[in-house]
């Protein structure tokens, strides 16, 4: 094991205090929280208190901090382009909060800045790549169980009137930059890394402020794929997280369990030919006496299965971070990738009203 990463965390908000606070303090052996800014004094305070770190209230003495070796930006959306940029261009390894950029041109500058040989290196928190219901479900379709899988819906949705500063256009809010780009992620990855064809419908429905809180995207992927992700905050009635859709099987769920429905490997139906002949006398679908000529009477020997998912996984990512900043290992999550969550975004929202807001490029 090499020595901790010396971190610098921007921003104590929902993101930095929730989640990279208590993620990141779990690994002393790999991360060191030296430094924390945030505009609000106290909470940097309070974070010295449990860490012993430098505090700031300004960006800038945090990136021009020497002991500071990596920055994690945890700040508005609005602000992940300039807080990463800053510290970029002042050589310090970046981590970035979902969304990488509210542009395409912001997610590609960010690349160039955070991809050359020497360094500085700017890395993606998509941690719902490391989803452990995500990574069962990929694991299930590669076994073949399923047979051939030609179309997957994914869902992330519930009733909530949220009121935060995500809901408003200004900050860069809206559920495409939240749970979006988590599921944008997930889709890409069904569709085998890029698309041939997307539909979007975004709308806004029961959150405050003037954002979108419903979105459709259906993919066609380059592998051919069907993937309709649906992520909502106006749905009162949740409907499951993976539906995947098989020519062997089904299988349905998520949170803590996938059920799946399979035809018996050891028991596979014969190959079957369409019949040209006009069916014989009597064969009328209507007549409940008939027979039904419409739908074959063979009988099939199913499978059922449960699989639980017996942890989130989602940490895992920080793991993953040490081993590419200290040991050279490849992070699972190019660049490439994260860019490409945002030119979907870019479309999904391109001649609505939600992409009038202008922000820095």
């Amino acid at each position: 094991m090499g020595k901790p990463i010396r971190v610098g965390l921007i921003g104590l908000g929902r993101a930095g205090y929730g989640m990279h606070r208590i993620e990141l303090g779990r690994r002393p052996d790999k991360f060191q929280f030296v430094a924390v800014c945030d505009e609000i004094e106290e909470r940097t305070k309070a974070f010295a208190d449990e860490f012993g770190s430098r505090t700031y209230t300004g960006v800038e003495d945090l990136i021009a901090d020497p002991e500071v070796e990596m920055v994690t930006v945890a700040t508005r959306s609005c602000d992940h382009y300039k807080h990463a940029v800053m510290a970029l261009e002042a050589g310090k390894d970046v981590l970035i909060e979902k969304p990488f950029g509210i542009r395409l041109e912001q997610a590609q500058r960010l690349i160039e800045l955070g991809s050359q040989p020497a360094g500085p290196h700017i890395y993606m928190r998509h941690n719902r790549r490391f989803e452990r219901g995500f990574e069962l479900v990929n694991q299930i379709i590669d076994s073949g169980k399923l047979g051939e899988v030609y179309e997957i819906r994914l869902a992330r949705n519930e009733y909530n009137r949220r009121y935060d500063w995500q809901t408003l256009l200004e900050y860069a809010g809206g559920h495409l930059f939240n749970w979006g780009s988590h599921i944008i992620d997930h889709a890409l990855r069904f569709c085998g890394g890029d698309y041939k064809d997307l539909y979007t419908n975004i709308k806004h429905v029961v959150a405050a402020g003037n954002c979108e809180d419903h979105a459709k995207l259906v993919f066609t992927g380059i592998n051919n794929r069907i993937v309709d992700m649906e992520i909502s905050y106006g749905v009162a009635l949740p409907t499951p997280e993976y539906i995947v859709y098989g020519t062997r099987g089904t299988m349905v769920g998520g949170g803590r369990n996938l059920h799946l429905r399979y035809l018996d490997p050891d028991h596979l139906p014969e190959p079957i030919e369409a019949d040209r002949e006009t069916p014989p006398a009597g064969c009328d679908a209507l007549n409940p006496g008939s027979a039904r000529v419409s739908r074959n009477p063979e009988v099939l020997v199913w499978k059922e299965e449960d699989v639980a998912i017996d942890f989130d996984g989602t940490e895992r990512m920080w793991d993953a971070l040490y081993d590419a900043i200290r040991n050279g290992v490849p992070y699972p999550v190019t660049l490439e990738q994260a860019a490409k969550v945002i030119e979907v975004i870019d479309k999904a929202k391109a001649g609505t009203v939600f992409e009038n807001v202008e922000f820095d490029l």
